[in-house]
């Protein structure tokens, strides 16, 4: 076994080298990958160059749309609408045409004509429907609406949208303007404008990631080793994506996720690993593989389960947009895993000491354990009450305006002010009314009460006509296939992205007939947003009781695996607190760009707490891993507390500067949601690394002592025995 180095400051040379030990099945692993580097190499190239051929498509194959509830009363209106209503639906092409003329004059009509044209010249759209009176012709004769219906699934009239927004566009000209607006063309400009922005930040972080790995590193050929994990996995995963979009649809955010996760987790995971075997090669191990592999490699694997565990919570969202991204964050996490475990190792073995090839000497890393980080480590054993305290005010404090947080789908100000689906919504609001853009659908099923004769649907054309909130009611349409289906369509009085709306709604469907569906594309964002609502709860318990339970299996510890799951908590309450005074509040609005909404988009809690949880765990199993694998050693808890922040301080100290500056990049985008997403886990991720991992956890690890690691006897019995030592 090998014997704890409580020093310091001496250089690395001088600790002995001792004898190899017998690895476990990780170090075999890395030393069978080692020993076989070229044909490692040899099969991840391969791999990357089969899947990353399909790579340049995943902005065509990948899904447009799916934010929406499975199952619920809008989606089946969808559905009815589509089919029997010649797809008059919520994913029809609203196509607006805005003159300084009269609709009727000559030039307008016939740019009426062509619009129809082009649009009828779609395989995805069904009908066409010109301008009605009194209907969509706006009451100053100025405006007009033609319905292009939908004939393809939702994904596919987005790609519809995609490809008619810009010709139509083009037929402007001369005093007439052109649009489409509607719900696939928002999300057509919402998608493109969200993966622009995207990608600018990706570039952006590079040079920033890039440079803080030279100075975690101090040398270029180790800081080269993350990138090369994060390039294989992003290529495989992409290409991965590609082929299961032709199985089942896989939204385009997927890719933007599974990039970020791919780049955070793979620079995690090598600086963890190449630390590590940096050090057994200062220390003159002949099995720095085995070593790396057996200790940072078995605490990198347990970290990419956690991680893993955590984003699968999401699945129990039933909606297609959620469930694919986080597919896609968990195939792009796989393939980094897998890379890691294997890929590196091969490469680490090939390297040997020219891993340290390129060093610059004033950046050269020094030691594995940092003395830095030691001395902070015996500070915080001497004072656990001063800095846990700050640390723990700072932390409620920031998470205390959570309290009042507010949640809803975006509005039409999350696309750019001169896309199309923008002009179009202000054209139809200023001929229509404020509502118009969120005219409500409302399925009924027969058209006569069996039992009176009356007429049920003018009993219910009243009935919404009278309903607070409804500004006015447009003639009830009859299927023409006989299928014994009505559409009454309903005007709002205020805006789809109101609060009053939802109240409308609610009072519609416990009003009319049981039977009655009212969906439209408002009432789709209305019941998603519900759904979501429902849902956090149950993620946040299972993420949390999953998160627990993988941490107890490894550390076989229940206090201190208790105390670090609840940790994260701390960071991703005060990270959401700081998001509802960013962006509900408008604090800082200005600084960053942006007109607050007045709430946070929808997604965010579900799907950012489960991000911000595996991030956090994955900083907590390197910690308490390392701690561990010191407690093995010594059985001391001090040399466990301080010993793990000497070796694993500056990795997560390094990781986390490498994400705070990738996450906020994102928040000097255009867009607001990539806004929020950078500001919320740019701020999760400072907070849990500086607050949580470094001083809040130790001092829990110092103030529990020798209980932190208490196995109870029955326990004992039930868990495997998984040891962090190399021996």
């Amino acid at each position: 076994m090998n014997h704890p180095d409580t020093t310091l400051d001496r250089p690395p040379a001088a600790a002995p080298a001792g004898p190899p030990a017998s690895p476990g099945p990780l170090g075999r692993l890395g030393l069978w990958s080692a020993r076989h580097a070229r044909t490692v190499l040899a099969g991840w190239l391969l791999a990357v160059l089969a899947l990353g051929a399909f790579a340049p498509q995943v902005t065509t194959a990948l899904s447009g749309a799916g934010w929406q509830a499975d199952g619920s009363e809008s989606v089946k209106a969808r559905q009815v609408a589509e089919q029997h209503f010649g797809g008059n639906a919520s994913t029809a092409l609203q196509i607006v045409v805005t003159a300084d003329r009269p609709i009727d004059d000559p030039a307008v009509q016939q740019v009426l004509a062509r619009a129809s044209a082009l649009a009828s010249a779609d395989p995805r759209v069904s009908t066409v429907l010109p301008p009605q009176p009194g209907a969509t012709i706006g009451p100053d004769g100025r405006t007009a609406v033609l319905l292009a219906g939908a004939k393809a699934s939702p994904d596919d009239m987005v790609r519809a949208a995609d490809d008619l927004k810009g010709p139509l566009n083009a037929l402007s000209g001369d005093g007439i303007d052109v649009h489409a607006t509607g719900a696939s063309v928002l999300w057509s400009d919402f998608n493109k404008a969200n993966h622009d922005a995207m990608m600018k930040s990706e570039i952006m972080s590079w040079p920033v990631t890039l440079a803080i790995l030279v100075l975690a590193f101090g040398s270029l050929v180790a800081a080269g080793l993350p990138l090369l994990l994060t390039l294989a996995g992003l290529a495989a995963s992409a290409g991965s994506l590609v082929l299961i979009g032709h199985l089942f649809p896989v939204s385009v955010w997927a890719m933007n996720f599974a990039m970020m996760f791919a780049l955070a987790l793979g620079i995690d995971y090598a600086l963890f690993l190449v630390v590590r075997f940096r050090a057994a090669r200062a220390r003159g191990r002949a099995d720095a593989v085995a070593e790396t592999m057996d200790t940072a490699g078995k605490a990198v694997l347990l970290s990419g389960a956690t991680v893993l565990v955590s984003l699968s919570a999401v699945m129990l969202v039933p909606s297609p947009a959620f469930r694919s991204m986080a597919g896609g964050i968990m195939l792009a996490v796989l393939f980094v895993l897998a890379a890691t475990l294997t890929l590196l190792p091969a490469v680490l073995g090939r390297l040997g000491h020219r891993v340290d090839a390129l060093a610059l000497p004033r950046l050269n890393a020094g030691p594995h354990r940092s003395a830095r980080f030691a001395a902070w480590g015996e500070r915080l054993w001497r004072h656990p009450l001063r800095y846990g305290a700050g640390a723990l005010v700072v932390l409620v404090a920031l998470a205390a305006p959570v309290l009042g947080l507010r949640t809803a789908m975006p509005s039409i100000t999350v696309v750019p002010e001169d896309s199309s689906a923008r002009a179009g919504y202000a054209a139809v609001q200023q001929a229509f009314g404020p509502g118009a853009p969120g005219t409500l659908q409302i399925l009924l099923p027969v058209e006569a009460d069996t039992d009176t004769g009356a007429p049920d649907l003018a009993r219910a054309a009243a009935r919404v006509a009278a309903t607070p909130g409804i500004a006015g009611v447009l003639p009830a349409q009859p299927a023409a296939d006989g299928s014994g289906w009505s559409m009454l369509q309903a005007v709002p009085t205020v805006d789809p992205s109101s609060p009053d709306l939802a109240r409308t709604v609610d009072t519609l469907r416990a009003e009319l007939p049981s039977d009655a569906l009212v969906g439209g594309a408002a009432v789709e964002n209305l019941d998603l947003q519900h759904l979501l609502t429902a849902k956090t709860p149950l993620v946040i318990g299972v993420v949390m009781a999953l998160g627990f339970l993988l941490l107890l299996v490894a550390l076989r510890a229940p206090l201190i695996s208790a105390l670090g799951t609840a940790a994260g908590l701390l960071s991703t309450g005060a990270a959401f607190g700081v998001a509802r005074l960013v962006f509900q509040d408008g604090h800082g609005a200005g600084l960053l760009g942006f007109a607050p909404q007045g709430f946070l988009d929808g997604w965010a809690p579900v799907f950012f707490f489960a991000m911000i949880f595996a991030i956090a765990m994955d900083y907590t199993v390197f910690l308490l891993a390392s701690a561990k694998e010191h407690y093995e050693r010594t059985g001391d808890p001090r040399e466990a507390m301080v010993g793990a922040l000497a070796h694993s301080g500056r990795v997560i100290f390094a990781a986390a500067g490498v994400m705070v500056a990738v996450f906020f990049t994102f928040a000097l985008s255009g867009p607001l949601p990539p806004k929020e997403m950078g500001i919320v886990l740019g701020v999760a991720v400072l907070l849990d690394a500086a607050l949580v991992r470094l001083v809040l956890l130790p001092v829990l690890l110092r103030l529990a002592g020798t209980a932190a690691w208490h196995t109870p006897a029955w326990l004992d019995r039930v868990l495997p025995r998984i040891s962090f030592s190399h021996d």
